[in-house]
C-alpha cells in the first residue's frame, strides 16, 4: 500500500502506564523529533518523569528530540471535571471538547508542519480513553486526512 507523500506522521502517546525506558524507546523507535504537550496539568508531581520542568531535558538527552506545549488542545477544567465526575459521557466529552477546539479555530492557529514526526502527550495510557485521540481526529477532518496518526502503547 502506497503512502501519499503529503501525509503528515504523527504520533500519540500517554506516560501513564509506562516506565521511563518504556516510554522514550518508544519515541525514540517512533523517530519522533517534537513532543506536543497537550495535557490541563503538566506539572503535577504525579506526572513523575514527564513533569514539565523535567521533560525537555529528557527529550533532548535521551531523544533528539523537542518539546513543545500546545495548550490550545488541552480540555478546559471544568469540561475534564464533569466528564471524570460522570456528568458528562464520553460521546458527549467528544462534542464539547469539538466545540471548544473549533472555537479556538484550532485548524487555522496551528501549523500543520509542527506535527510532522510529532507526538501528542497526554497523561492517559491508551488514546481510546483520551483526548488526544480527539484532537487528531478534529484535526484530519479539517486538514483532509493530511495526517498518519500511530498511537504508541
Amino acid at each position: 500500500m502506497k503512502r501519499d507523500k503529503t501525509a503528515v506522521p504523527v504520533a500519540s502517546i500517554g506516560f501513564t502506564g509506562k516506565t521511563a525506558q518504556k516510554f522514550f524507546d518508544l519515541l525514540k523507535d517512533a523517530h519522533v523529533r517534537t513532543v506536543l504537550d497537550i495535557r490541563l496539568n503538566n506539572t503535577s508531581q504525579l506526572a513523575g518523569f514527564a513533569k514539565k520542568q523535567d521533560l525537555p531535558y529528557f527529550l533532548e538527552h535521551l531523544c533528539d528530540a523537542a518539546y513543545v506545549e500546545v495548550p490550545e488542545l488541552a480540555p478546559e477544567p471544568d469540561l475534564l471535571k464533569r466528564y471524570q465526575g460522570k456528568a458528562l459521557t464520553w460521546e458527549n466529552f467528544r462534542e464539547e471538547y469539538f466545540d471548544l477546539i473549533a472555537k479556538r479555530r484550532v485548524e487555522s492557529n496551528l501549523d500543520i508542519s509542527l506535527f510532522q514526526s510529532g507526538c501528542l502527550l497526554c497523561s492517559e495510557h491508551l488514546p481510546h480513553h483520551c483526548h488526544r485521540m480527539f484532537a487528531l481526529e478534529y484535526l484530519n477532518s479539517h486538514w483532509n486526512s493530511r495526517l498518519a496518526i500511530t498511537h504508541l502503547t
